[in-house]
């Protein structure tokens, strides 16, 4: 074959392979065009697919070698000390990673099996897939429609009203604002704007929703509320949840992974390294690793 046809051959194989991942990747919540299957035969099956997944910061490790599976349609915890790089793995899921300029992520993140760290694969496109809930609520200046509508009329998605009163249903939150909808959100309380930033991120119909400590700055009963929001939506969506807090682990999630912090022999160098990751009734009830237990039962933390 001449070289025109090699090359009319390699760039046809280059357009083909985009194709495919740009319809992986897709915002369209058609079921085919996002390769997931129906809610009842997701569950266990994975959404996500950690490969050595290590992350530093200005050449400094902070993560090192975490491989698991994450299932979809479940609640995924992930537990551990402070400084054990819970969140910076989370934020590898999303690629929020890549807005910190010296970061730099070793390994493979499959998302149903397309790498999102991929050359092909559009950052924008996959926050809009796998949306992401902070710790402490932060609620646009805007009032409580304008919050849930604003993701949609960016996208240019279709009926935003309708998009609006499902997001709040979906969030538990519609029968208290209803009747204040023009209402400026920082009016309402911490746990409600905490619900609305969590309606704020379902109204652009992700695939996967990211939690990082979403009640630490809420009081118990908000907290509650949060916690029994997750179990109602994991039936529509994939939740990974950064916790400080075992008992709440142990409540909503279905697998957890347990991290903690290594230190080199100069004890000058740290970074998080995954050391168990299992259903979460055997880790709280009978782990693998005596670390874990230990960290579970309060003996170290």
């Amino acid at each position: 074959m001449n070289s025109n046809g090699e090359e009319g051959k390699v760039e046809s194989q280059m357009t083909a392979k985009k194709k495919s991942t740009e319809k992986a990747l897709s915002r369209k919540i058609e079921v085919a065009e996002r390769r997931l299957p129906s809610a009842s035969e997701a569950v266990g099956e994975p959404v996500f697919g950690l490969e050595g997944v290590g992350v530093s910061y200005g050449g400094k490790v902070a993560v090192r070698d975490v491989s698991m599976t994450i299932g979809a349609k479940e609640i995924t915890a992930l537990i551990g000390p402070s400084g054990c790089g819970k969140s910076t793995l989370l934020r590898c899921l999303n690629r929020m990673n890549d807005l910190v300029p010296s970061a730099e992520v070793f390994g493979k993140c499959l998302y149903h099996g397309t790498d999102l760290y991929g050359p092909e694969v559009d950052p924008v496109e996959v926050r809009k897939l796998i949306g992401m809930v902070f710790q402490k609520p932060n609620p646009f200046p805007k009032s409580i429609y304008d919050n849930i509508a604003f993701g949609p009329k960016v996208l240019g998605l279709p009926d935003v009203e309708e998009r609006v009163e499902r997001a709040l249903r979906s969030a538990a939150l519609w029968d208290e604002v209803k009747d204040r909808l023009d209402d400026n959100a920082y009016g309402m309380s911490g746990g409600q704007q905490q619900r609305l930033c969590i309606a704020r991120c379902i109204a652009v119909d992700p695939d996967v929703i990211l939690m990082d400590e979403p009640c630490s700055a809420l009081d118990p009963i908000s907290s509650g509320k949060i916690e029994d929001l997750m179990l109602e939506l994991k039936e529509d969506f994939s939740i990974v949840i950064v916790t400080h807090n075992m008992q709440q682990a142990a409540r909503v999630s279905d697998k957890t992974a347990f991290l903690i912090v290594e230190l080199d022999s100069t004890e000058e160098n740290r970074w998080g390294q995954l050391v168990e990751y299992d259903e979460t009734e055997k880790i709280f009830t009978n782990p693998a690793d005596s670390r874990t237990e230990d960290y579970v039962t309060g003996k170290v933390g």
